[in-house]
Parts: structure tokens; C-alpha cells; sequence
């Protein structure tokens, strides 16, 4: 199992609807996912900041961040696209981050 975490920025006074979209996850990605290895998901927002800090723990050695040949992730990418900082593609801005600590 690994730990995946990144973080992400989420245009201003986009909270609310960032936050809606995903409890309304399309079940077809949500099942995309876990059949990838995803098992947990967390996404975290700094208000402050507006970044967003997203962790995933993975089986295997892929991450949702694998998945840009999928439709469906492209699909939800362009539904986000208006809310969060984007590439050329609609695909978020992600940045990787470094694991530093980890106390089990």
C-alpha cells in the first residue's frame, strides 16, 4: 500500500461549489477508482491559501493521477475545469508531494 499526497489550488469563493460537486461524485468514477487501487481518498482545503491537499492511500503503483487516458476522468476534469487552476488539458493542477514523516 502507498501513501499519494499532492496538493491542488481551488479558484476563489469556489469552496462551496467545489465541495458540492463532490458529494456528488459520479459513481461510475467513484468505482474507477477503487478499481484502480484507490482505497481512500481525502481531499483537504487550506481557506487561507485556497490550495486544496488531496491523499490517497493506493494499492499498486498508480494514483487517480494514472488515469488521463479515461474518459470519464477527462469529462469530470472539464466539469472542474471552471472552479480550480487548470492545465492546456483541463487536468488540475497538481503538484507532488514529498512524504517527510509517517507515524503508524
Amino acid at each position: 500500500m502507498q501513501r499519494i499526497a499532492f496538493k491542488m489550488k481551488l479558484k476563489e469563493d469556489q469552496k462551496q461549489a467545489y465541495k458540492d460537486r463532490h458529494d456528488k461524485i459520479w459513481p461510475e468514477l467513484k468505482k474507477l477508482l477503487k478499481d484502480n487501487g484507490v482505497s481512500e481518498y481525502s481531499i483537504f482545503l487550506d481557506e487561507e491559501t485556497n490550495t486544496l491537499f488531496g491523499y490517497q492511500k493506493v494499492q499498486g503503483s498508480g494514483s487517480s493521477q494514472n488515469l488521463s487516458n479515461v474518459d470519464i476522468v477527462r469529462k469530470w476534469w472539464d466539469y472542474m475545469a471552471d472552479i480550480m487552476e487548470v492545465n492546456l488539458d483541463n487536468s488540475p493542477v497538481s503538484i507532488p508531494l514529498e512524504e517527510v514523516f509517517y507515524m503508524e
